[in-house]
């Protein structure tokens, strides 16, 4: 199976095309603002650096949240309209599982993750996995103080808010979600049989506020 995965979900911009021979191209990019002038150009280089075209794809993988609102938008926007040109099922897939699927499969079997991403208002979004990347809990909105009190001193913790709490528990493992890691486990997740609909996990509304009436 040939996947083309795509993050914009946080403050990150990455692609990569992957099969089960290895990676066969990827970038990777920080970045908190300008993720849709970025994406595409960054699959058409992916792809036409490694000769391939939609008709060669199996899969497009794309994070669902919860992040950024319009990262998510950006995202699933992008995987949606590429799957519908090539007529390729598009796979979504939750943000705390493709950040924790960048921590080697080595360290993480046996363990305990617990991912712990910015929700930029002070809080984070939480939850906790365990060393397969099955879920736990649910992912959920808690305070800095409920996320401190949630860490364990065996967890690994990973996500772009861990650092918030390394004094808590185990040194961060993982930081972002990266395509490269996110197409593998796509792959794994679609050849178990699990439904994994392309929607947005929001959990909560954008922040937004909208116009007074006259």
């Amino acid at each position: 199976m040939r996947v083309l995965a795509l993050d914009t979900a946080s403050s990150a911009c990455s692609v990569a095309l992957w099969s089960p021979e290895g990676l066969s191209g990827g970038r990777f990019q920080i970045m908190e603002r300008g993720q849709s002038e970025a994406l595409l150009p960054m699959v058409q280089h992916v792809m036409a650096e490694a000769g391939v075209t939609g008709d060669d794809l199996d899969l497009v993988a794309v994070t669902v949240g919860p992040g950024a609102f319009t990262g998510i938008r950006i995202g699933l926007s992008a995987a949606r309209g590429l799957g519908l040109a090539w007529g390729v099922r598009v796979a979504g897939i939750p943000c705390p599982q493709a950040v924790a699927a960048a921590i080697p499969a080595e360290i993480r079997k046996g363990k305990t993750i617990l991912v712990l991403l910015e929700t930029k208002r002070g809080d984070v979004w939480a939850q906790r996995l365990d060393g397969d990347l099955n879920p736990l809990t649910p992912p959920a909105s808690v305070s800095a103080e409920i996320a401190a009190a949630m860490v364990a001193s065996d967890d690994l913790l990973c996500g772009d808010a861990a650092h918030r709490f390394v004094t808590h528990g185990t040194p961060i493992a993982a930081c972002h979600a990266d395509a490269a890691h996110l197409a593998e486990l796509a792959c794994r997740l679609v050849q178990q049989g699990f439904d994994l609909p392309p929607v947005p996990l929001y959990l909560r509304p954008p922040d937004v506020t909208m116009p007074k009436r006259p």
